[in-house]
């Protein structure tokens, strides 16, 4: 199918989808909208090809067995399982299409979920709506944040929403809605050093994909591993920054063993944090 037929088919798709025009719903309370959209949302239990095990977040829309979520959660997968706040459990055998550069996917449940498909927003949202997110930030599955869309700006080429939402790792590809529980983007990105500094990208790209493939059934390890980069929950679409590939190597335990070999004789101090307490060590490295 050409890419002018396919759109074509999935702005018919959409508006067959999506609800009556904006004006004719009222804006839900925050409690009736988290009941309503609650659903469609799932957390992506990820295993990559190196075996290492991490979440994401995703939603179910578009048809009863069609995931969207950011491609780099899924980029580097073997095996993803699907997760519903009820306890459903569904494997993803496959991804459908994906666009990289908008950091995109389009994925495929091993079954239909009738009665669970989160309803579509057919137009951008004004800058300063509301904007809710629901996903797994670190790990806290099917939690809700909410914050406005402080503007809608063109990045790397294409549009994208700027949010004020708090957004964590494991928000990767959480849906966000507007006020009346309408699909309106997927959270892809935030900005290292700076608060509540997150991008989505607008639902209305996954038009660009194309539905109709058969999906691609996730491959085998390969003998060598990909970057680990690639499989980080929100910077990773960043990985081809050289600035954010030396913070990433700056952070990691190899880099903290080097510098204290290089400090034999000098005195240090060692932060030790973790979600609960911060402790402070100062030693001299022997």
């Amino acid at each position: 199918m050409t890419f002018r037929l396919r759109r074509i088919f999935w702005l018919g798709l959409w508006l067959v989808n999506a609800c009556a025009p904006a004006g004719l719903h009222a804006a839900l309370t925050p409690e009736k909208l988290y009941q309503k959209v609650l659903p469609s949302v799932m957390t992506l239990e990820v295993i990559s090809q190196s075996g290492e095990k991490f979440i994401g977040s995703a939603v179910l829309a578009l048809a009863d067995d069609v995931v969207l979520t950011a491609w780099h959660v899924v980029a580097d997968a073997r095996s993803i399982c699907a997760v519903f706040a009820d306890g459903q459990r569904v494997n993803v055998i496959g991804c459908i299409d994906h666009d990289g550069g908008r950091d995109l996917a389009l994925l495929k449940l091993e079954k239909q979920l009738p009665h669970r498909r989160a309803a579509l927003g057919c137009e951008l949202p004004a800058v300063a709506a509301r904007a809710y997110v629901v996903g797994s930030p670190k790990g806290y599955d099917f939690s809700i944040t909410d914050g406005l869309i402080s503007q809608i700006r063109s990045v790397k080429g294409f549009l994208q929403y700027q949010l004020s939402c708090p957004i964590s790792p494991g928000n990767s590809g959480s849906p966000v809605f507007n006020q009346r529980g309408e699909l309106i983007g997927i959270a892809s990105w935030t900005k290292a050093g700076a608060q509540n500094l997150s991008f989505a990208i607008p639902t209305q790209d996954f038009i660009r994909l194309n539905v109709f493939k058969r999906p691609t059934i996730w491959a085998q390890p390969a003998a060598t591993t990909r970057p680990a980069a690639v499989a980080s929950l929100m910077e990773s679409r960043q990985s081809n920054d050289k600035a954010l590939e030396e913070k990433m190597d700056e952070g990691s335990f190899a880099a903290f063993r080097k510098r204290l070999s290089d400090s034999v004789g000098k005195s240090v101090t060692v932060v030790f944090q973790d979600e609960e307490r911060t402790n402070t060590f100062t030693f001299t490295v022997k």
